[in-house]
């Protein structure tokens, strides 16, 4: 079943286009899947998105078992994901 988007999702996928990532939500997929698909630099990223205190369900952290994802729950963290390191606004 496809869950809720997290309220810090719109800001981190916009944080991410900015420098020029491209971002396809896939958090309608449900069973695990990640939130977001976003490529960078010619790589390849899966996301999950959780707030501060957000936690995984058991069927994220089964496809987690199975594919590299990285949680972020803020811009800085979707940042390092992907290879920029931290950056201040």
């Amino acid at each position: 079943m496809a869950k809720r988007v997290d309220e810090n999702q719109r800001a981190i996928v916009q944080a991410l286009r900015q420098v020029g990532a491209q971002v396809l939500h896939l958090h309608t997929l449900g069973h695990g899947a990640p939130d977001l698909l976003v490529t960078f630099q010619g790589r390849l990223f899966l996301l999950e998105v959780k707030t501060a205190d957000g936690e995984l369900t058991p069927d994220e952290s089964q496809f987690h078992l199975r594919w590299p994802v990285a949680v972020v729950r803020s811009v800085g963290d979707a940042y390092v994901a992907i290879g920029l390191g931290r950056v201040v606004a």
